[in-house]
């Protein structure tokens, strides 16, 4: 099957704003979501997304630049608001072109908004509840992402379908709303279409991609894992708000909340403010995920996955994962009808 009528149907809304043959956005992961991995989802017929992370703007600006040597496609970047040079890397973005920037993290910082469109980008942002859902558009954005907390790495308190069924029957209708969070089949998509949304965001069923740079020790531990393996960390310390993360549970789970712990005591003795505390948490992260990513470190690393980690078996090359996704959308959407 090549042709999707009645998906794609659903998604025009969304593959519109894209600019991309389907509305499936992968999700920006940390030295997972680079170049190759997003000039293969964009040539595919999705949207893909690079994650800026703790890059710096040298780095990010070069990130851009070879995607788009591997790609003609639209992809989009992703920005993490408490980033300290984040008006430098939506400048990065402006001088590139890139047509989508994606926030998240957190509320946009002021001015942040206003930088990203008048530089002539569509603005995609995160909201985990209806009311900042409201408040993100009245701002400015152009799209909104509703994730739940069966997602990977950082995660809001909500489930995906609590939060489908408070946002998208409020906003889809006028708005731009893409679904994402535990996301592994097709026929999910095809619900959260039919809701209204327009379209869908997954990160975990591309992590272990033929063309994802993961080592092969990290694709191993996804194949795996079940969806009970994906635990999400603690808040060890109320007066240091820490952005639960969803990862696979292991060694490196456990030295986070000794991180949190060390931290916190700096905090303590006011040597350092809330937001440099933030940040050194989520560097943290980011070290830990190259080690499991990059070295294949998977005891000691982070292995960031959401809960549909239980539905990665085997590496595939994008495409095919794409076409399946598509697929079993367009046949789910074809029995509902018939009954």
């Amino acid at each position: 099957m090549s042709s999707y009528p009645k998906t794609s149907a659903l998604m025009a809304r969304g593959s519109e704003f894209l600019g991309s043959e389907h509305a499936i956005m992968c999700g920006a992961m940390s030295w997972v979501s680079e170049r190759n991995l997003v000039s293969a989802i964009s040539n595919a017929g999705g949207f893909g997304v690079i994650a800026c992370g703790a890059m710096t703007p040298e780095l990010l600006d070069s990130e851009i630049a070879e995607t788009k040597k591997l790609t003609g496609k639209p992809f989009g970047v992703n920005l993490i608001t408490m980033h300290p040079d984040l008006f430098d890397l939506i400048d990065v973005c402006a001088r590139h072109e890139v047509g989508h920037v994606v926030l998240a993290g957190g509320l946009p910082p002021k001015g942040s908004v206003d930088a990203i469109k008048q530089k002539g980008a569509k603005l995609i942002a995160f909201a985990p509840m209806l009311a900042l859902g409201k408040k993100l558009l009245r701002s400015g954005a152009d799209a909104l992402v509703i994730e739940g907390m069966e997602a990977g790495g950082h995660i809001g308190p909500v489930s995906t379908s609590v939060l489908a069924q408070e946002i998208l029957p409020e906003l889809a209708a006028e708005n731009l709303v893409f679904v994402a969070g535990g996301i592994g089949r097709g026929d999910m998509i095809a619900g959260y279409l039919e809701m209204g949304a327009a379209g869908v965001q997954l990160g975990t069923r591309f992590a272990c991609a033929t063309e994802s740079i993961a080592h092969p020790d990290f694709k191993k531990a996804f194949f795996r894992a079940s969806a009970r393996d994906a635990v999400a960390s603690v808040q060890v310390d109320a007066r240091l708000p820490v952005i639960p993360v969803r990862a696979l549970k292991n060694k490196g789970t456990e030295e986070f909340t000794a991180k949190q712990r060390e931290v916190a005591a700096v905090l303590d003795r006011e040597e350092i403010a809330m937001a440099e505390a933030q940040l050194q948490i989520e560097h943290y992260w980011a070290g830990a995920l190259r080690r499991a990513v990059i070295d294949g470190d998977v005891e000691n690393g982070s292995l960031m996955a959401g809960q549909s980690v239980g539905m990665v078996k085997a590496e595939e090359p994008v495409a095919d994962i794409i076409a399946g996704l598509m697929q079993e959308s367009e046949a789910a959407l074809t029995l509902r009808n018939r009954v």
